[in-house]
């Protein structure tokens, strides 16, 4: 009974980060087709809905708004890291075609293995830090550094997936200091619509009503996607289900082919399958040693009772 349960949860973990993963890039896809606007005006409305989902949540719970003591140093850098790497994921999405964005922002759990040494205490193995160089070497497919400006919003969009990745170390560890969801989510989406805020005060665009919409859009899509991902790694490890987080970069592609007519260049693509075939190697290498290890502890049990 109790497999059972585990294979259900496994699934209703993979379920829930395919939709945070098509929330996520319908996220994109809005942010792209909502125009000329300014990137800290498009930031503060992707945010501002996800506050406000956040507050309709944390008012209807018993404990309010209430924060643990100890969790205010990571919620505080959670917010910093992950602020900064949205404003330069959605500054990428503006100048970079949607997929390539994305991908880059998708370099997240690699940059999350290098923060994790310092901030968690952890050791990454050997197939870790290997699987890290070689999607290092797939971005470098999709930046192609050649000397000129083109590279920028590239190098900028890499900062993204590096913010991402630091982000979500701290939610890691709040989450083992058992912080709520919505609490996390709150001050993160609070804390970059005040960041945001004085730039929009200062150099607001008059949007038309399809603006109005597609960033709304955003905000819906955004919040689709923290919620999705969070509630994935309540029903399975993130070393379990993770990989199909990459789907959001073939979801975004898919949107893009079809609605803004991007397609990507032989070059990105190389740089698609180099950094998703890495994630999936390092993902099967993960799972085969947890049920080697598994199988040992079974069969070490069975030899102390004989």
């Amino acid at each position: 009974m109790g497999e059972v349960k585990l294979k259900s949860n496994h699934i209703k973990g993979i379920l829930c980060i395919l939709l945070a993963a098509l929330g996520f890039s319908f996220m994109t896809f809005f942010v792209r087709v909502s125009g000329d606007l300014p990137t800290m005006q498009k930031a503060f409305f992707r945010n501002a809905v996800a506050a406000v989902v956040a507050t309709v949540i944390l008012v209807r719970s018993p404990e309010k708004f209430k924060i643990q003591k100890t969790s205010y140093l990571d919620i505080a850098l959670r917010c910093i890291f992950g602020t900064s790497g949205l404003i330069c994921n959605f500054y990428a999405i503006d100048r970079l075609g949607i997929a390539d964005a994305n991908m880059l922002n998708k370099l997240s759990p690699f940059f999350a293995i290098l923060i994790s040494i310092p901030v968690l205490k952890e050791v990454p193995k050997v197939r870790d830090i290997v699987a890290t160089v070689v999607a290092f070497i797939g971005a470098l497919f999709i930046i192609r550094p050649g000397g000129d400006m083109s590279v920028v919003p590239a190098l900028i969009g890499l900062y993204g997936g590096f913010g991402a990745g630091t982000a979500y170390v701290f939610v890691r560890r709040l989450g083992g200091k058992g912080e709520r969801t919505p609490v996390i989510v709150f001050c993160f989406s609070a804390f970059s619509c005040l960041v945001t805020a004085p730039f929009l005060i200062k150099d607001f665009h008059p949007m038309t009503a399809w603006q109005w919409t597609c960033l709304i859009l955003a905000g819906v899509a955004a919040s689709l996607g923290q919620f999705g991902i969070t509630t994935a790694y309540k029903f399975a490890p993130a070393k379990e289900i993770s990989v199909f987080d990459y789907t959001q970069v073939i979801f975004a592609a898919i949107l893009g082919m079809i609605f803004l007519s991007e397609t990507p260049s032989y070059l990105s693509v190389i740089g698609y399958v180099i950094i998703i075939g890495t994630a999936v190697v390092r993902w099967y290498l993960t799972l085969r040693r947890d049920r080697a290890a598994s199988n040992e502890r079974i069969n070490n049990s069975f030899r102390s009772f004989g």
